[in-house]
């Protein structure tokens, strides 16, 4: 049995100004700090993991030193954890975003606006393929009983949790919350292939 432990970076000052952060060097609050701290306290008491993967984007190496500071094992960081580029949005707050260019708001257009491209950024369908492709590399190189941690983005672990699930993107980043520092455990049957989410969005230690 695989276990992957997908966690989220603690806060940063553009959560809480809800601006589009993509690829920006945001660092985390001081809240943000303690997050992950108290996540780094928990993962220690309930995993044996033996490393880590994360998003090379600095608010997520923030988060992962503070969390070796309790799990001391390797670390890769990789672009493939990445939260979407944003393009030309990064750093609009998200509410004037979807009221100038609709066309971007799921909530309002549904799965045509996962296919809408900013300039210099992603489109969430893009952002899906990469992380999807990851999510099955990861899979297939680990070993068969293994304890993986992956430091990532509330887009990045959505889409993989909707994946399981068999949601579409709108579905999946809708209807999915994913606070900061919350952990999600998926087990993997690399006899059966059977996916399972055992714990989802659980702040309980925060």
């Amino acid at each position: 049995m695989i276990t992957v432990v997908v966690v989220r970076h603690g806060e940063t000052a553009w959560n809480r100004e809800h601006r589009m952060q993509g690829w920006a060097p945001t660092s985390l609050t001081e809240l943000g700090r303690e997050q992950a701290r108290q996540l780094g306290k928990n993962l220690h008491r309930r995993y044996d993991i033996d490393r880590i993967r994360s998003s090379d984007l600095h608010r997520t190496r923030e988060t992962t030193e503070l969390l070796r500071d309790f799990v001391d094992v390797p670390v890769t960081f990789d672009s493939t954890w990445r939260e979407r580029d944003c393009g030309i949005f990064q750093g609009l707050p998200a509410d004037d975003l979807f009221e100038r260019f609709p066309e971007y708001a799921l909530h309002q257009v549904g799965l045509e606006a996962a296919y809408e491209t900013p300039d210099s950024g992603e489109s969430l369908v893009d952002v899906r393929k990469r992380v999807l492709e990851g999510w099955e590399r990861l899979l297939v190189e680990s070993e068969p009983v293994e304890t993986v941690l992956i430091v990532a983005h509330g887009g990045p672990i959505r889409l993989i949790l909707g994946y399981i699930k068999g949601f579409d993107i709108p579905e999946a980043i809708l209807d999915q919350p994913q606070s900061n520092c919350a952990i999600n455990e998926v087990n993997y049957d690399t006899e059966t292939g059977e996916t399972t989410i055992v714990r989802e969005n659980d702040t309980c230690h925060c």
